[in-house]
């Protein structure tokens, strides 16, 4: 038996691409109809509104709400406004309850009234109960669909009741122990339970070192969880200990993709739910902001520079010199930058080792100033035929390296503290200290020592 070629997310995009073109409806039919949930909504993330519309159209109502809680938010928006209401009732309907509270949170009203008003008198008030939570914890991530067992059973009646009960949850890797109270107990995995005397009762062959989590933890605790735990699943549960759902690993992969999105298009001011191809407007006003601050900062060293202006006249040279301090400056901080909002991240930096990281990093920093300052000096040096200068420059980028590393540190430290995303504004404070520091330091030696 041969198996098919995998297509990349390039090589797939291409595709639709070619077949968009050609405007045929039983084309793209066929090919939406071939792709999982998750591939459609990588494609329509990745095109235009007019061709997702195209897209959109031949998608069945009982997948489309798969392919909504995998968007974004702002293309999920985009969608929902040409989606017929039954259609999208017809969605719900046929999603599991984490899919389901997922695509409920993004509902606008009174959509969101309407969906719930049509799923059933039980599963509306588990819902409502669901939405409680916060979508950045434990409770906004668990799926309802649990599978518990008792612990003073045997196996075989468990395995009879699995029998009866005809299907077991998507994901499911063990079963959830509890008492006659419905607290959590423990676990026992499915691989424990086939492998068992079916006489054996459940106490007698569960898991009861395992944990529960509490509904209210953050996701990014629950996903330090499950990787160093190497989990598959994890109970949650509520205040008084009774078991009110589990998350799954399909789960955490998602909160870890989001993660890395927000860290990385936090760097330039942006959020992970940003549609790529939102109009041109909606982009410029969201940009401007940061764009606006940054003008600011560059505003504040060209101030530091005219307090400089007559040293500047007299020694021409400065002038040309200068980009290179605050270059390698902002270089050498974005490095110590990242490294710490990483560490921020993966809750590797407490209270206990941020001075020992600070040492270190401040040491780095002296380092790298020390042999690249005697670079630039020599280059320097024969460049304008002026050790001195060349001097000043290996002087001036000494410091600017080591204060570099000082704010690489404590910027995004002192940003975590006041509850400020490190990776939205550590980036612009952190120039704007490179730059100011770099020019003062520089240009502040040479009118000491050159004039």
């Amino acid at each position: 038996m041969s198996s098919l070629p995998i297509e990349n997310s390039k090589q797939l995009l291409d595709r639709v691409s070619k077949i968009l073109d050609k405007d045929s409806q039983i084309e793209i039919r066929n090919l939406v109809h071939s792709l999982y949930p998750a591939e459609t909504a990588h494609i329509l993330e990745s095109l235009e509104p007019e061709q997702r519309a195209k897209i959109w159209a031949v998608i069945p109502p009982n997948v489309m709400g798969e392919i909504l809680v995998e968007v974004n938010i702002e293309v999920g928006s985009g969608l929902l406004k040409i989606t017929d209401r039954n259609d999208l009732i017809a969605a719900c309907e046929n999603l599991g309850s984490d899919n389901m509270v997922d695509l409920l949170h993004v509902l606008p009203e009174p959509l969101l009234s309407q969906v719930i008003e049509t799923i059933g008198t039980l599963n509306r008030s588990r819902f409502e109960n669901t939405l409680r939570y916060s979508e950045h914890t434990a409770g906004g991530l668990m799926s309802q669909d649990v599978l518990t067992v008792r612990a003073d059973v045997t196996l075989d009646v468990v395995t009879r009741y699995l029998r009866k009960r005809g299907k077991i949850p998507a994901g499911t890797d063990s079963l959830i122990v509890v008492d006659r109270n419905e607290q959590f107990l423990g676990v026992l995995p499915l691989s424990q339970f086939f492998s068992s005397d079916p006489h054996k009762k459940v106490a007698d062959v569960m898991d009861g070192q395992s944990i529960g989590v509490i509904y209210s933890m953050p996701s990014r605790d629950v996903v330090m969880l499950f990787e160093q735990r190497n989990l598959l699943s994890l109970p949650v549960v509520a205040d008084d200990g009774k078991v009110i759902g589990r998350i799954t690993i399909d789960d955490v992969v998602d909160v870890i993709r989001e993660e890395a999105d927000h860290s990385l298009m936090g760097m330039a001011g942006l959020t992970e739910e940003h549609d790529m191809f939102s109009p041109v407007m909606t982009s410029a006003k969201r940009r401007a902001v940061w764009l606006g601050i940054n003008l600011m900062t560059a505003f504040l060293a060209a101030w530091v520079i005219d307090l400089f202006e007559d040293t500047i006249q007299q020694i021409v040279a400065l002038a040309v010199l200068m980009p290179i301090v605050a270059s390698m400056g902002g270089i050498a901080g974005s490095q110590t930058l990242t490294l710490v909002i990483r560490g921020l991240a993966l809750q590797q930096v407490s209270a206990g080792n941020t001075m020992r990281l600070l040492a270190k990093e401040v040491s780095v920093g002296l380092a790298n100033g020390v042999f690249w300052s005697i670079v630039v000096t020599c280059v320097a040096g024969i460049w304008f035929h002026d050790l001195h200068l060349g001097m000043l420059l290996g002087s001036a980028m000494l410091i600017n390296l080591v204060c570099a590393a000082l704010a690489g540190v404590t910027i995004p430290v002192a940003l975590d503290k006041l509850g400020i995303d490190p990776a939205l504004a550590g980036g612009v404070l952190l120039t704007t200290v490179t730059d100011v520091v770099g020019f003062m330091a520089f240009l502040g030696l040479a009118t000491l020592f050159l004039l």
